[in-house]
């Protein structure tokens, strides 16, 4: 029986991966990074999938699934205030597909890449024996002074959210939009010393920017922006005695939330927060805790610090 999580799997694989002087940033970051012998410029290059039964279900709607395929690379491409460029897609479908859904999900696709001046440029594809899989590679460009790595947080500095968190399955995660405006903005005006974006929780992606900058953080419970959607389904879940997940909870674990995660310089916090509401009033922006020196994740609240346990959404996690 498989023993390794995915997390657990990629530490174990990166260190067997050949590279070369042209890699910035390689595996462990939102995109790769390569130097390209650009004088003010970086290549990006990220590729994403999804799959039938995991990331969407035969009853989505087909347009919804090709704005989710490309929506979840170009996340990427914002988490390092780039530019998205181009895309190649690669399309595996089960015998007795029906084109129509086919056309349709690159209806969805298209509409999102034009929105975004994205070329999609080609791809491939092939047969997949019982349910359909499409991936995309996406090429973008970073300038070299704004770029923003998982890396590079001091302790001290503000932690921050885009947007609210949890309950994505309940729409979120087949509409939302990558927070490419956003990061670019950040970039330029508050150069953010560490961003990411939320793919597999709050709870989940927080640890991999701690372990890319050697810290640990604190949050303030009360501070976590916790969606509708998310609270809903908390009160849902009690009415049916479904368990004790709260909604906070949700907020920390769900995953697929597709918001920036980024650290900027304490002293610039107010100054961010107050420029934020006159940019982008219709989004949320909040400061969730700090980073701090050591290891791991503490929650605080009116009774003092508790551990963070939840590790959020965690591919080939055995059951039990």
């Amino acid at each position: 029986m498989n023993s390794l999580d995915e997390f657990k799997l990629i530490e174990r694989l990166i260190p067997m991966l050949h590279g070369n002087s042209r890699v910035v940033a390689g595996a462990g970051d939102d995109c790769a990074v390569l130097d390209l012998g650009l004088a003010e410029e970086w290549l990006l290059f990220k590729t994403d999938a999804v799959v039938e039964g995991i990331h969407f279900t035969p009853e989505t709607p087909p347009s919804a699934i090709g704005h989710k395929a490309l929506a979840r690379a170009l996340s990427d491409v914002a988490a390092m205030a780039g530019t998205p460029v181009a895309a190649l897609v690669t399309l595996a479908l089960p015998p007795g597909f029906d084109p129509e859904r086919v056309v349709g999900i690159y209806s969805g696709l298209n509409a999102l890449a034009a929105r975004y001046d994205v070329a999609v440029a080609g791809g491939e594809t092939t047969t997949n024996p019982d349910r359909l899989l499409l991936s995309v590679s996406v090429l973008g460009k970073a300038p070299k002074k704004s770029c923003v790595l998982r890396s590079g947080a001091q302790a001290g500095d503000a932690l921050f959210v885009t947007g609210e968190l949890g309950g994505s399955l309940a729409g979120k995660h087949l509409d939302f939009e990558p927070r490419l405006r956003e990061a670019a903005w950040l970039a330029e005006h508050y150069k953010p010393t560490a961003m990411m974006d939320l793919s597999d929780g709050l709870a989940g992606d927080l640890r991999h920017m701690l372990a890319a900058n050697g810290l640990g953080a604190e949050i303030l419970k009360t501070a976590v922006p916790v969606s509708k959607a998310a609270r809903e389904g908390a009160r849902e879940r009690a009415q049916n005695g479904a368990g004790n997940k709260t909604a906070l909870d949700a907020a920390l674990s769900d995953g697929e939330d597709f918001e920036l995660l980024f650290t900027v310089a304490p002293g610039r916090t107010v100054a961010l927060m107050d420029a934020w509401k006159m940019k982008f009033p219709g989004l949320k922006l909040s400061c969730i805790g700090r980073m701090r020196r050591g290891e791991g994740i503490v929650l605080r609240d009116k009774s003092g610090f508790h551990i963070l346990k939840s590790k959020g959404y965690e591919h080939f996690k055995q059951p039990g």
